[in-house]
């Protein structure tokens, strides 16, 4: 069976639904707890990258230590050509490694399920090509890709925020978007931070579960096809 490494960057912030699509396609995940000080390795011997999400800019190193060794791990991937899935902060310190740049608190920040537009550059990719027009999907940022790295290609947008997928070279993804959270992942928000946001929490969670049966349709299958490309 093939190995994938994930790297958990928060308490809650682990693979969820996407890590069980994974499995269920014949990886397995060897999940490193970063932020609870568990070490990466230094020469990983997996067949795919995975960096999730969390509250940090990809060069955060002072309140994230470990990030420095997630973003020698990442280069090191492209450099070989191992695949890569980079979720939220992790599809920012995948932009970050190749040569784009993430943003701090810019622009309008993205909570909920949240439509997204697939951009005809996709047509040729291996995981969205053949995707639905238009679909769902959760966020959870304030921080944002505000330029792609040379010669990435831009695979979908939203409304607020252009840069929400990507690939760079033939076999890494970045992702702006949390395909692993569902509807139950929005209840558990803080309420109180929600609406400092002027944000209805009560609505995000109506939203996210009509939206949910669609939109876990595509990712689980955008799941299938990362892990035939890892286990390939």
């Amino acid at each position: 069976m093939s190995r994938l490494l994930v790297v958990q960057n928060g308490r809650r912030g682990g693979p969820g639904r996407f890590g069980d699509w994974l499995t269920a396609q014949g990886l397995t995940l060897d999940v490193v707890h970063a932020y609870a000080g568990a070490p990466l390795p230094r020469r990983p011997d997996h067949a795919g990258v995975m960096v999730l999400g969390g509250g940090y800019l990809p060069d955060d190193d002072l309140r994230a230590p470990w990030l420095a060794a997630t973003r020698a791990l990442v280069a090191g991937a492209l450099e070989r050509g191992t695949p890569v899935f980079g979720i939220c902060l992790g599809g920012q310190l995948l932009a970050h490694v190749a040569g784009g740049t993430v943003r701090g608190r810019h622009g309008e920040p993205e909570f909920g399920s949240t439509p997204l537009s697939l951009r005809p550059e996709a047509g040729a990719d291996p995981l969205f090509q053949g995707l639905p027009g238009r679909v769902s999907a959760v966020e959870h940022h304030v921080d944002a890709v505000t330029a792609l790295p040379p010669g990435a290609s831009w695979l979908m947008e939203s409304e607020r925020c252009p840069y929400q997928a990507f690939r760079v070279g033939d076999r890494a993804w970045g992702v702006q978007f949390h395909p692993e959270a569902d509807a139950d992942r929005v209840r558990s928000w803080d309420p109180e931070r929600i609406r400092s946001l002027g944000l209805d929490p009560a609505e995000l969670c109506r939203r996210a579960e009509h939206d949910d049966p669609a939109a876990a349709a595509v990712w689980h299958e955008v799941a299938r096809r990362f892990a035939g490309i890892v286990g390939g």
